[in-house]
Formats: C-alpha cells, structure tokens, sequence
C-alpha cells in the first residue's frame, strides 16, 4: 500500500486566497467520520467554519500561536470537540483525547491526498472558542485545523529512525 499521503504530508502555515471546492471538503470530512474510535462510541462533533469573520475572531484568541496567521488565511477551519461524558475511561485513560487524535490524522492525511494543506491546532482558549460559536458546555474543544492550498510546502523535518524508537521483545 503507498503511503504518500504519510511521506508528504507537512504542517502548513501560509495559504494560498484560493477556495476549496466543497467536494473536496466534503471527502475531507468524510475521511473524519470514517476513524475509529473507541468502542465505536465516535464522540466527535465537528464544526466547519468558512465564514472569514468567524475565523478572524478565532485567530483574534490565539495571541503568540504560529497557527493564527494560518486560520486567517486558509479559506477553512476545522473545529474537533468530544462530549468525554459520552465516551469511555479506563485505567485513567480518557479515550476520547485517542479518538479526536485518530479523527485529526484522517482528516490530516486525507487534506494530504487532496493537495490540500492542514497544521494540527491544539493551543487555543478554549472558553474564548465555545463562546464565538456558542459550543454547549459539555464538548470539551480538543484541536483544530486550517484547511486550504499551501501556499508553500516545507521540506520534510528529521525524523528519528525506526532503530531509535522501537524496542523488540524487551525494552
């Protein structure tokens, strides 16, 4: 299976002003709704913003974040919230945080596939957010993404090798 999608995916922090075609949107999301989750509970709720206003005002929340730039640009913005009361904990874990990490890979390389560009969004206020788009109080607002064309795609970062990160039958 070629995993071009994986080996060309970026994060992207400048945009081209150049809509995306709401089909492609579409598969984009569809890419989210089809992640698994634990149980199967799929606790996300997703919330697509395309209004250049409302982006403005989130951008306006994010003072010192490198991504603010970004969601001005980028003609859309994805919001990924979960309900935790609606989905399991064990041993501690809150799977939720798992779910929404699974959904915003999906979403991510899916933008991949495209020719779209994504940056994953995870320092924001959060209060300040639930109250620009009147998000009930039990979601908890866990990431978010700008999606458009890149204006620019960056070289690949260093990744660590397979050797540094993975242990075998010990650790």
């Amino acid at each position: 299976m070629p995993i071009d999608p994986i080996l060309n995916r970026r994060s992207i922090r400048k945009f081209r002003d150049e809509n995306v075609e709401p089909g492609l949107i579409e598969q984009v999301l569809e890419a989210a709704r089809l992640a698994p989750s634990w149980k199967n509970l799929q606790t996300w709720e997703l919330l697509v913003i395309t209004d250049a206003g409302k982006r403005s005002e989130v951008a306006g929340t994010m003072e010192g974040n490198p991504a603010r730039n970004a969601i001005t640009q980028a003609p859309v913005l994805i919001i990924v919230c979960a309900d935790p009361t609606r989905s399991g904990v064990m041993n501690g874990k809150e799977y939720y945080m798992t779910d929404i990490g699974i959904v915003m890979d999906h979403i991510m390389l899916e933008a991949s596939s495209l020719g779209l560009g994504t940056v994953f969004v995870g320092l924001f206020d959060e209060e300040k957010i639930r109250g620009i788009f009147g998000i009930p109080g039990q979601y908890r607002i866990v990431a978010m993404t700008p999606l458009g064309y890149p204006e620019k795609i960056p070289e690949p970062r260093p990744r660590k090798g397979i050797e540094e990160i993975v242990h075998r039958n010990n650790w």
